[in-house]
């Protein structure tokens, strides 16, 4: 699949790379905002002191320390030890700059881009990081790792160490935008560390990067700690000024979520990302939070809200009919959930781009028709006719007596209250399968307004080692998946929906779709050459999608509620676009408090 050093005149088929000029970033649509000189990124504090620690909670267990590939549960923040040829500001939707990278030229029709390495880049043993590193990196992920890299690489034919400091990466798919900058993204690993060793094993072992953290203590199941690297080679870039400022990033294991917050209330945790709106609304009323040493912060969320939904496997006959597909949205009632667990501080989700441009509305704009009519003999005549959001009935009756409608239509018929087959007699039974059962109170109410459709449904709550390999091997009903969503979607649509990985493991295409429409629609994404025409691509994709149910949409909260011990700091406001936590601090003063309390 890779080229060698010696096949690199072969190469030269489109501008020569002395001929294209070498930038210090790259932008998917317009000019990255900061110039080549810029001091630090605009949000952070260059001045931030360096020290303390981080504690937060991860769930379940882990058992391997090797985040890149299908065995093994990967350990929390596993990724941090890696640096990246570029790294993006979070100030803007899609911008990278270069962090082991120090130059970039992109080919003018995009057919090739060369990254020219910084010669002060060492991995945390003080190897050089080269060339054959990245071309090792690249060849190791997509030849061994997870479907993940396949899929997102899909488009790069080739990876060739020019010298000893400079990598050019042949594109096959010349229409794909993102597809430089994705490049940007891959974690580099050293060629000389994972000579010998069996890379796709799962390990425990302290794994070499170059990154502004190393691994310094593993106890597989319970505890990771990562300790910030004092002669971090890029500590002084400036991407990396007034970043990477605590010493200790400690990931502590817990089983329970409901053991994890009180290990918060009790101080034993210093962070928390609440999910519950319950707990939100209730369960922070201790005597730290009144006496102001916990914070309770909602930071804004500039990204699209994405799809968190009960998912439907088409490997199960049973999903097959969309009309059956139908029927089960229907038996979602999120106005009770709003109004009963979550204290209504959720809104519904429509689209798979929630609150993005990238949302379709209405009816096919002229330009999604251009996208659209050439399959229309093979989608639902509702994509073309009916407008969106879908028109559903309001009111938890009206819409079980649709559904009940749809069943019939689909073959189905009540017998000794139970929905079968008419022709097999096959009751209809749907599990879904849960990991968390801070969820159970949620899928409960759906389970009981379809047993009054006659379907039998149950819950199966697994250990997470469990439900990962179930997931991975496609072995489930209806799981709780989310498809999470960027300004800037690319490549990782193809693993989400693509055909050719509906059967392969640890694939995220949990659905199982297999859709020639999807695929092509999926290839206009990346061939978008505007945003105009990307928004125009992604709104045609999440039409199909939509009227094919092939997910129950959940809910969403446009932000993030953050629950913190009162001994960080951070600059405001927030970047525009992500969380960015690399950018926040311990104060010793609030920190010495804390602990004297």
């Amino acid at each position: 699949m890779l080229g060698l050093m010696s096949s690199w005149p072969a190469l030269l088929q489109a501008a020569e790379p002395a001929e294209v000029p070498t930038v210090h970033a790259l932008a998917l649509y317009g000019d990255p905002a900061l110039p080549a000189d810029y001091d630090h990124l605009p949000y952070v504090n260059p001045e931030a002191p360096k020290g303390g620690s981080m504690i937060s909670a991860a769930q379940g267990s882990f058992d391997s320390t090797n985040p890149f590939i299908v065995r093994g549960t990967p350990a929390a923040g596993s990724m941090q030890i890696y640096d990246t040829l570029l790294e993006s500001s979070a100030d803007e939707p899609f911008t990278m700059y270069g962090l082991l990278a120090e130059g970039i030229r992109l080919d003018p029709q995009r057919r090739w881009v060369e990254f020219d390495l910084r010669p002060e880049a060492r991995f945390n043993d003080g190897e050089p990081v080269t060339a054959e590193d990245v071309v090792f990196s690249f060849e190791t992920l997509v030849t061994k790792g997870a479907p993940f890299y396949r899929a997102y690489y899909h488009d790069v034919t080739k990876a060739v160490a020019v010298d000893e400091d400079t990598v050019h990466f042949d594109l096959g798919d010349t229409k794909s935008r993102e597809l430089p900058l994705i490049l940007g993204q891959m974690q580099i690993l050293p060629k000389h560390f994972w000579e010998g060793r069996n890379f796709e094993a799962v390990t425990r072992d302290a794994l070499l990067g170059s990154g502004p953290y190393r691994i310094a203590q593993v106890d597989p199941g319970k505890r990771i700690v990562y300790q910030r690297v004092e002669n971090y080679w890029g500590k002084d870039l400036p991407l990396n000024r007034g970043r990477h400022n605590i010493d200790r990033q400690i990931y502590d294991y817990y089983r329970d979520q409901t053991v994890a917050l009180e290990a918060f209330k009790a101080g034993n945790i210093d962070i928390r990302v609440e999910t519950s709106a319950s707990n939100w609304a209730t369960a922070y009323d201790f005597p730290a939070m009144e006496q102001g040493l916990v914070k309770k912060l909602m930071i804004p969320d500039g990204q699209p809200a994405g799809m968190q939904a009960y998912v439907m496997n088409l490997r199960r006959n049973k999903f097959q009919d969309v009309r059956v597909r139908e029927a089960i949205n229907l038996a979602f009632d999120f106005p009770w959930l709003n109004k009963n667990l979550f204290y209504d501080a959720y809104t519904s989700t429509d689209s798979y781009f929630e609150n993005s441009e990238m949302e379709a509305t209405g009816l096919p704009s002229p330009e999604e028709l251009a996208l659209l009519e050439p399959w229309r003999e093979k989608l639902p005549s509702q994509v073309f006719d009916e407008a969106l959001p879908i028109a559903e009935p309001e009111g938890l009756r009206k819409r079980l007596a649709k559904a009940l409608e749809l069943l019939q239509q689909a073959g189905y018929t009540f017998k000794d209250g139970t929905m079968v087959n008419a022709d097999s007699g096959s009751p209809l039974n749907i599990e879904i399968l849960l990991y968390n059962a801070q969820f159970e109170r949620v899928a409960q109410p759906l389970l009981r307004n379809l047993a009054r459709l006659g379907i039998k449904g149950n819950l199966r709550i697994v250990d997470v080692n469990q439900y990962l390999n179930r997931l991975r091997s496609f072995d489930f009903d209806m799981v709780v998946g989310g498809f999470p969503q960027s300004l800037n979607p690319g490549n990782e649509q193809r693993e989400y929906w693509g055909s050719e990985y509906a059967d392969r493991p640890q694939s995220r295409n949990l659905i199982g779709l297999q859709d020639p429409v999807i695929d092509a629609l999926v290839d206009a994404i990346n061939a978008a050459d505007t945003r105009e025409s990307l928004d125009t691509a992604a709104q045609a994709l999440d039409r199909v999608l939509r009227w094919g149910f092939y997910v129950v949409p959940m809910y969403h909260l446009p932000a993030t509620r953050v629950a913190i011990w009162d001994k960080f700091d951070w600059p405001e406001p927030f970047p525009q676009y992500n969380l960015d936590l690399s950018v926040w601090w311990v104060d010793p003063d609030k920190a010495k408090a804390i602990n004297n309390r």
